[in-house]
C-alpha cells in the first residue's frame, strides 16, 4: 500500500505513522528523517538543505523533492510506503503524482487526520515547569503557549487546505477521526485503511 499520512501539528501523526507503517510492514518515510538523514552523512542534497536550515529558512520544494525521489527508489518501498510530512502542498503533490505514474504506481490513499483545534490546543499546551534556576518560579516555553499553537493551525490550514481538496477531486481523501485513545485510533485507521488494500 502507498499511502500519505496528514494532519495538523499535534494530531498524533508520528505516533500513527509509525503503528500504521508497522501494521501494514512498510516502511514510514518523513522528511524530518529523509532530512537528518542526508545531512548526517553530508551527502550535496544534505549540504544544500543544512545551509537553509542554519540560517532558519524552509528547505526549497526542490531540495525536499529530490531527496524524497532518492528514497522513494530504495529497494524496500517495493510494497509500499507510508509518507508522512510529504507533500505539503499542491505543486509537491502533483510532483509525486508524476513521479509515481512514471514508475507506473500511483497512491492508494490520503489518511487525513482529524481534530479539531481546541483538542490540539489542549494537548500541546503544558503545564508550566518549575524553573530550578529563577527561584523557584513557573515558566512556560514561548512554542507552547496558547496563541503560538493556535498560530501554526492557522499556517497548517492555510498551506494544507489546498493539499486536502487536491486529494479529494483525486477520490483517495479518507478522514479519521484522531480524537480518544491511540490504540482506537489506530484500530479506526487500519478499519478503514482494508477498503483500499489490493
Amino acid at each position: 500500500m502507498r499511502l500519505v499520512l496528514v494532519g495538523p501539528p499535534g494530531a498524533g501523526k508520528g505516533t500513527q505513522a509509525q503503528f500504521i507503517a508497522s501494521h501494514l510492514s512498510i516502511p514510514k518515510i518523513s522528511t524530518g528523517d529523509i532530512f537528518r538523514d542526508n545531512v548526517s552523512h553530508g551527502t550535496a542534497l544534505g549540504r544544500r538543505a543544512q545551509a537553509y536550515m542554519e540560517r532558519g529558512d524552509l528547505v526549497p520544494d526542490e531540495v525536499t523533492i529530490a531527496m524524497v525521489t532518492d528514497r522513494l527508489a530504495d529497494d524496500d518501498t517495493g510494497a509500499g510506503f507510508l509518507l508522512d510530512g510529504f507533500p505539503r502542498n499542491v505543486p509537491q503533490a502533483e510532483t509525486l503524482k508524476k513521479m509515481l505514474s512514471a514508475w507506473d504506481t500511483r497512491l492508494d490513499v490520503v489518511m487525513e487526520l482529524v481534530v479539531d483545534d481546541d483538542e490540539v490546543v489542549r494537548r500541546q499546551v503544558r503545564r508550566p515547569d518549575i524553573c530550578d534556576d529563577c527561584g523557584g518560579e513557573l515558566f512556560q516555553r514561548d512554542d507552547d503557549r496558547e496563541e503560538t499553537i493556535r498560530h501554526r493551525l492557522e499556517v497548517y490550514q492555510q498551506q494544507t487546505s489546498p493539499l486536502i481538496a487536491f486529494y479529494a477531486d483525486e477520490g483517495i481523501l479518507l478522514g479519521i477521526d484522531a480524537t480518544g485513545p491511540v490504540d482506537d485510533i489506530t484500530e479506526r485507521a487500519m478499519n478503514a485503511l482494508r477498503r483500499f488494500m489490493r
